[in-house]
């Protein structure tokens, strides 16, 4: 502890008052009370700091003391990390159930329980790579550990250490115990960090590649870059809990950081309950080998909901660091900008727009401007990134109100879920016109898949919004005011709504397309397109177009089998060209 204890002089909700904590810094931890409730200082105004207490305060007193650590706060960092489920302030919920042999009993955390993050009596063993008289710097692999069995864990120097290997102790330990002395200083397998400081790397690397997820309409049409940043707002229903499930199971990371920050403690417990049953496709072991869930429920303290985010963050700069591809969820930044609206309010700061605080853009930006590929410290080219994907909930599916537009203007791809295509069962429900991508990685797709991915994923998107915008005409006037080119639009529009962009997060075989698949499914119907049109310029009702059963086949793409996806392509495509031709 540091200095002397304070003493309480006001109490309101979460946020407290306290005097005489005369050494105390900002976002200092702190003791408060006699159950030892966990804060951290907020502001000083004087002799006064401004606290705001991780639980919940009913019981507080004024004049209850107050005690500083002399430190921020701070998360664990090491070995044993994945498959955990922490709370907001990285506090291990299973743990939480029973402590010295007791179960509480009860159906909330205790206040006041301290326990550690990282188990203290779990042995790992630790293989050196380096050798006595190496000379480290920041960053340099010092040693791995096996910690699933699929991710090997690696022991990096602090970023601000250096010196010469003095002693290695290789074989089982707690990740407590010395393993490598740096010039006789003793260092372990476990690090801490605080949570609201950025980790330093070597340097930023361009967005030049995508993160596969396996979903059509993400891949093909708004892709994400490996260490970009994605806001998806959608109102109730429209599924951005499925979504980001599907992400997290998919998508092509090494690590995964769900943070479930604030929403309804029912939808939370759906997600604890299906993730350790899910098996991981990558590598057919328990997903949870490969993630780490935050679960902060709008039940919890709000205040730790709005720590909940850094501790996540930092989290994944950690597994980052080591020169893994790490995505970070985080549902939703509209219960954490919430809490933050309720600190600001008992603070008694001036309200911003719809009651938000007036720093909120400059803190949600401080969170995404987190995410990046970067170069790890250490040499040796190691390269990682942190991919964020921020789910927000508007109210009422509105996507004016503040944290949607400060999002929107920060992320740099825009998943719009729509409620209509929601109500229609059109999942996913991102709507191809609300949605963009700024990250231009088309050249990548045209080098790795195809040469023309890029003129066919605009040629997509071109005759989608012209369908959209003949939707208008059709509902006022009926399809038969349509000219046969117009008409020809509209089909091969409900071709790609429903044989391309739906996909099915529970079906085996669709669930995941490969971008192979998405290619020649994209191909085919274009080829649809492109014959039917010259058919129909040549003469050819539009009626028997439609009316061809080869057509009915291109909705039975999504069931292909990904490494028989050329193959029927071609057989199709010939199909397709025979029966047009016989018209």
């Amino acid at each position: 502890m540091s200095g002397a204890p304070g003493r309480l002089v006001r109490i309101a909700g979460p946020v407290v008052v306290a005097t005489g904590l005369d050494e105390a810094r900002l976002y200092n931890l702190v003791r408060v009370g006699r159950d030892r409730l966990i804060g951290e200082v907020i502001r000083l105004d004087g002799d006064e700091a401004v606290i705001q207490v991780y639980e919940e305060t009913s019981g507080l007193q004024v004049g209850s003391a107050v005690e500083d650590t002399g430190a921020p706060l701070q998360v664990e960092l090491g070995p044993g990390l994945l498959g955990q489920v922490f709370d907001g302030i990285q506090r291990p919920l299973p743990p939480l159930a029973v402590k010295n042999g007791e179960p509480f009993g009860e159906p909330f955390i205790r206040r006041g329980v301290q326990i550690s993050a990282l188990p203290r009596d779990r042995l790992w063993d630790f293989v050196p790579t380096v050798t006595v008289g190496d000379i480290v710097e920041p960053g340099t692999l010092l040693g791995t550990v096996k910690e699933t069995a699929t991710l090997e864990h690696r022991i990096l120097v602090p970023s601000r250490m250096r010196g010469t290997v003095t002693r290695i102790q290789a074989g089982e330990a707690p990740v407590e115990q010395p393993v490598v002395w740096l010039d006789d200083r003793p260092l372990s397998m476990m690090r801490r960090w605080p949570v609201r400081e950025p980790r330093p790397t070597a340097g930023r690397l361009d967005p030049d590649a995508p993160l596969i997820t396996g979903q059509r309409v993400i891949d093909t049409l708004f892709p994400v870059a490996l260490g970009g940043t994605t806001t998806i707002p959608g109102g109730f229903g429209t599924g951005k809990t499925v979504q980001e499930q599907s992400l997290a199971r998919w998508a092509a990371a090494d690590v995964i950081v769900y943070i479930g920050c604030g929403e309804r403690g029912n939808e939370l417990t759906d997600v604890l309950r299906e993730f350790p049953e899910l098996s991981d496709p990558r590598t057919g072991g328990p997903l949870m080998d490969r993630t780490i869930l935050i679960a902060n429920t709008s039940n919890m303290p709000v205040a730790a909901r709005e720590a909940s985010i850094y501790t996540g963050m930092t989290i994944a700069e950690y597994y980052r660091d080591q020169g893994y591809d790490v995505l970070l969820l985080a549902d939703s930044t509209s219960r954490w900008a919430e809490a933050l609206r309720e600190v600001s309010g008992r603070l008694e700061e001036m309200p911003g727009e719809e009651g938000f605080p007036a720093y909120l853009p400059s803190r949600l930006a401080e969170f995404y401007e987190r995410a990046g590929a970067v170069r790890c410290l250490g040499g040796g080219g190691r390269e990682g990134s942190v991919t964020v994907v921020g789910a927000v909930s508007p109210p009422g599916a509105d996507f004016s109100e503040p944290v949607t537009q400060y999002s929107m203007r920060l992320a740099g791809v825009f998943w719009a879920l729509d409620t209509d295509l929601a109500r229609r069962r059109h999942f996913p429900a991102i709507h191809w016109t609300r949605s963009f991508t700024l990250y231009d990685i088309g050249a990548w797709f045209d080098h790795n898949v195809a040469m023309d991915w890029e003129e066919r994923r605009r040629w997509a998107l071109e005759l989608l919004h012209r369908e959209e915008q003949l939707q208008s005409v059709v509902q006022l006037m009926g399809a038969d005011v349509l000219a046969p080119s117009e008409q020809l639009v509209f089909l091969v529009g409900r071709m790609l709504r429903e044989d391309f962009l739906q996909q099915s997060a529970f079906d085996d075989v669709d669930a995941f397309c490969s971008l192979e698949k998405q290619y020649e499914m994209l191909r085919i119907i274009s080829l649809v397109y492109e014959t039917t049109r010259r058919a129909v310029r040549d003469g050819v009702d539009p009626e028997a177009v439609m009316a061809l059963a080869v057509l009915a086949d291109v909705a039975r793409m999504r069931d292909w089998p990904p490494d028989e996806a050329a193959e029927r392509s071609r057989e199709l495509e010939t199909r397709i060209i025979e029966d047009v031709e016989a018209l």
